[in-house]
């Protein structure tokens, strides 16, 4: 009798099976964009690139993306890189403005900014004018990776375009 009802309990399933199909996943919709300014942690980076000043470093660094100023395009970005090999190791740390000129669901997000970074090397101490205050350029575009990461390449012109480094590195996408 208990054999019969799951046989029983087999053949409405598989009946049922041909009538009922599988859903296309429809991902949640993500809530309108805030604009005016919204200082929060919508992300962060990790890049590694060279440093083609004459030293020929090769830098590695982290950045934030610390959040929006006025616009959702504008964006707050604090980072820090170390540079090694080829003389001393030398440190910047910077802020900087980037202006993102598509959406973060863009196929390709081009962006460029501007900002100061504080610069030293190893032996600052006995450098003359280190620490310094750089002016800086930055340029690049991010494209998707994966749902939550994209890939970031960026060059970025330093102390006044007379140092010049060349990024490729994983960020992540913003949040809402």
């Amino acid at each position: 009798m208990g054999l019969t009802r799951v046989g029983a309990g087999v053949a409405v399933a598989a009946a049922l099976a041909g009538a009922l199909h599988a859903q296309e996943f429809q991902p949640p919709q993500v809530a309108a964009e805030q604009s005016g300014t919204r200082i929060a942690l919508l992300g962060f980076g990790a890049r590694g690139g060279l440093d083609f000043t004459g030293s020929d470093q090769l830098v590695v660094g982290m950045a934030l993306d610390l959040g929006q100023l006025f616009t959702r395009r504008l964006r707050l970005r604090p980072s820090g890189e170390l540079g090694v090999g080829s003389g001393a190791t030398t440190y910047v740390g910077s802020l900087e403005a980037l202006f993102r000129f598509a959406g973060d669901d863009a196929p390709a997000i081009p962006y460029v900014g501007a900002g100061a970074s504080v610069a030293g090397e190893e032996r600052c101490d006995s450098t003359p004018g280190c620490p310094a205050v750089w002016l800086n350029v930055a340029i690049g575009f991010e494209l998707p990776f994966r749902s939550t990461f994209n890939w970031l390449l960026e060059y970025h012109g330093m102390d006044a375009l007379r140092r010049h480094r060349f990024y490729i590195g994983l960020t992540t996408r913003r949040g809402s």
